[in-house]
């Protein structure tokens, strides 16, 4: 049983220092089921590639189990593939062997645990119940570039057809400690079986190692269900967690809408304002007709597409359903004339994960969400917009980090949202725009919204990607 992780991150051997393994050295685990053997496979500034092997013991898998333990018959025992396929064996090796990349804890590059780098997963042997729709659908919407070798029954015999197992490479820039996670979870899902007793205390591993993308994800239930061998009570319990993650409570939420910092903020020039009414400027000037808002909180910007007789589709999307509920309030969409009221819809989803209802539309608007997210997610959410949902026409609006010196309410160093994971110059935002465009070839320009401080730039910068 094979794992590779593979990254060509500059210098490339600092892998070492995330897994706290040093590339020059072997080093043998003992586990209750048999050995895990860490080694490096390559090791320079380039590139990096360290192996997790397990040289499992078939005879101590069932050594001191009673025959009622083992339903499958006596020779089940001894004749099965978990010594070759990643499972189960694997995730337990993963969390005891790789236990401090796993939590996302690195004493001697601290920075670097919680930056995004390129990684390669490779596993040479996967189980896939479910086949290669399955694995993509599990993988694909976590930001995965994902290949897949379908492996035949008997190379000796092809007309035997092909087996359900998999050579797989997963590919994604992302965080160590996620990928770690997301294999942790997934592979026992795939395999649809796990070599140990299912108890309560799996429901707390799920939702630990879940944290952050699973209570969104669209296999959420297929996951939570297979994990938890189809334990209804342990699934009704991980649900109910799951749904409250999505759900918080809603008067702490209203309390943050009611707030509204940044707002606060830029109350003084009107910026919200502008910036809207910018927005809708821009996509009448390119004749867009479907719309669809990603992130759209409230409804702020949907409130105005809908007074615009040009856009004939429009479409918000938030993480929150409680916003969403806000947004449907706040919209009045009851008293809208039947016309408008089929012109308009309103769905909650991730911006991170794939999601098929995204395409078809002439335009997409973010308009002050980027800095919401941990800089580790924004590749997910390139990927979800700029490379699967392909609009013709995206808007992206953020703050501008240069421009806070201006506002007199904005204590010094502070961000103008507790939220915001980051605020970017204007030099920082055109890097990440212009690199998004070559990649996923569109064209960008670059608007600033607000008073145009010659010094510091505006407020508010806007990328137009066309293509």
């Amino acid at each position: 049983m094979l794992l590779t992780l593979t990254t060509t991150y500059s210098p490339a051997t600092d892998l070492g220092y995330l897994l706290y393994k040093h590339p020059d050295r072997c080093q043998s685990f003992e586990m209750t089921f048999g050995q895990a053997h860490v080694f490096y496979v390559e090791a320079n500034v380039n590139k990096c590639t360290v192996a997790l092997l397990l040289d499992i013991d078939p005879v101590n898998l069932v050594r001191g189990k009673s025959k009622s333990r083992n339903q499958e018959g006596m020779m089940d025992q001894y004749v099965n593939d978990r010594p070759y396929v990643a499972s189960s064996f694997l995730s337990v090796a993963i969390a005891q062997v790789f236990r401090t990349a796993l939590s996302g804890q690195c004493k001697e590059r601290p920075e670097l645990a919680e930056t995004a780098i390129p990684l390669i997963a490779s596993l040479p042997v996967l189980p896939c119940r479910g086949g290669e729709t399955f694995l993509r659908e599990l993988f694909e919407p976590l930001g995965y570039q994902v290949s897949t070798q379908s492996l035949p029954l008997d190379e000796q015999f092809p007309d035997w057809g092909n087996s359900f197992y998999f050579k797989v490479k997963l590919e994604a820039v992302i965080r160590l400690s996620d990928l770690l996670s997301h294999l942790y979870v997934l592979i026992p899902v795939l395999d649809d079986d796990k070599h140990y007793w299912v108890g309560d205390e799996e429901v707390d591993k799920l939702l630990r190692h879940g944290e952050g993308w699973l209570s969104s994800h669209p296999a959420r239930d297929k996951i939570t269900n297979r994990y938890l061998k189809r334990q209804h009570r342990l699934t009704r319990l991980a649900f109910k967690q799951l749904t409250e993650e999505d759900n918080p409570d809603p008067d702490a939420l209203e309390a943050a809408n009611a707030l509204e910092e940044e707002e606060i903020v830029e109350k003084p020039i009107s910026l919200n304002q502008q910036r809207l009414e910018t927005v809708i400027t821009t996509l009448k000037e390119r004749g867009v007709k479907r719309v669809v808002d990603l992130g759209c909180g409230p409804g702020k910007l949907l409130r105005l597409l809908l007074k615009e007789n040009s856009f004939e589709h429009i479409t918000g999307v938030d993480v929150s359903y409680r916003a969403l509920e806000i947004a449907q309030e706040r919209l009045h969409l009851e008293r809208l004339p039947k016309s408008k009221q089929a012109s308009i819809q309103l769905m909650q989803g991730s911006l991170t994960y794939r999601d098929e209802r995204l395409y078809g539309y002439d335009a997409a608007t973010l308009i002050e969400v980027i800095e919401h997210l941990d800089l580790n997610r924004l590749a997910s959410l390139e990927r979800v917009l700029f490379e699967f949902a392909q609009p013709r026409t995206v808007l992206v609006t953020t703050p501008n980090i240069e421009y806070n010196i201006r506002f007199e309410n904005l204590p010094t160093g502070k961000l103008r949202h507790r939220d915001h994971r980051f605020e970017w110059t204007r030099a920082e935002f055109q890097d990440w725009s212009n690199k998004i465009a070559q990649r996923f070839g569109y064209d960008v320009k670059f608007q600033a919204i607000g008073f145009l401080d010659p010094e510091v730039g505006s407020p508010t910068q806007m990328g137009v990607f066309t293509r």
